[in-house]
């Protein structure tokens, strides 16, 4: 696994990254050599925070975000919920293969055929040209955590959405 490190607002030693890359190669058991790991460490007024996402061949993400008074901590925990997603995974991949053993080298290869949550009700709407301020206006009117809009000055279907630190996010999608 190959790791890239950032810190926002956040210096990164080397004895952290020493340390960061030994827990994460825990899960090496599980992927292959492939996989591309981005660990990114920040600071909130309260918590250090560990964000870890593991790009997998085939556009596969993991992602964990754990905050903790110390990022040693953190970072435990953010692995703790990496290697439970990965197990998890190994999991039914392995009793759909008759308990062969698996890594997950070709996991996009694979469908998904166990039946999971599913689409149980279906909106539409009309799509108003707006500014993202305007969105954001509308989005509080209505109490929801994200709104869908059609950007006014880009012609574009956006996503303004609220982040866990009370800002805002928004989602500019492009093929």
């Amino acid at each position: 696994m190959k790791f890239t490190y950032a810190g926002k607002d956040f210096v990164i030693s080397d004895r952290l990254k020493e340390q960061s890359g030994n827990k994460l190669s825990r899960l090496d058991k599980y992927l292959n050599e492939d996989a591309d790991c981005r660990v990114v460490f920040s600071e909130t007024p309260t918590a250090k925070v560990c964000e870890v996402t593991i790009f997998l061949k085939g556009g596969t993400v993991l992602r964990a975000e754990e905050e903790e008074d110390d990022v040693y901590s953190a970072v435990d925990r953010a692995i703790d919920a990496l290697e439970s997603q990965l197990r998890k995974h190994k999991t039914k991949l392995q009793k759909r293969h008759g308990g062969k053993t698996i890594r997950f080298d070709n996991i996009e290869d694979i469908p998904e055929k166990e039946e999971g949550p599913k689409i149980v009700k279906v909106k539409s709407f009309g799509l108003k040209p707006m500014d993202s301020e305007e969105a954001i206006l509308q989005m509080e009117l209505l109490t929801h955590n994200f709104f869908v809009f059609l950007n006014r000055d880009t012609d574009e279907v956006n996503v303004i959405y609220r982040r866990k630190d009370g800002d805002y996010g928004l989602i500019e999608p492009y093929i």
